[in-house]
């Protein structure tokens, strides 16, 4: 039986979904002004990816297995640890090629 803490864990990957997409849609609209080439594609790529970690949290929960590890499978280590650290790698990347020029900025 999986209980209510498992389900509100799902709040994360989607929270962090969600902010990818807001990040993409502003990074969409710098790159237009800046003409900078479409990399802010890849924020949405990365949001793509969270959701899907979040969406196999989800089976297995609907499953009723709480945890990766409970599962024994790694196929579902893999989902749980390494699409969000893709996901997040890739983010940084771009979010820093974006707006890298905030932090270069001298009053």
């Amino acid at each position: 039986m999986v209980d209510a803490a498992g389900w509100l864990g799902l709040v994360g990957p989607a929270g962090i979904s969600v902010m990818l997409i807001i990040l993409g849609l502003l990074s969409r609209r710098l790159g237009s002004v800046t003409r900078t080439p479409r990399y802010y594609l890849g924020l949405f790529l990365s949001a793509g990816l969270m959701l899907l970690s979040a969406a196999g949290r989800a089976w297995n929960l609907a499953r009723g297995v709480a945890s990766a590890a409970i599962s024994q499978e790694p196929g579902w280590v893999l989902l749980y640890v390494g699409v969000p650290a893709l996901a997040l790698t890739l983010s940084l990347v771009v979010v820093w090629r974006y707006w890298s020029w905030l932090l270069a900025e001298r009053g």
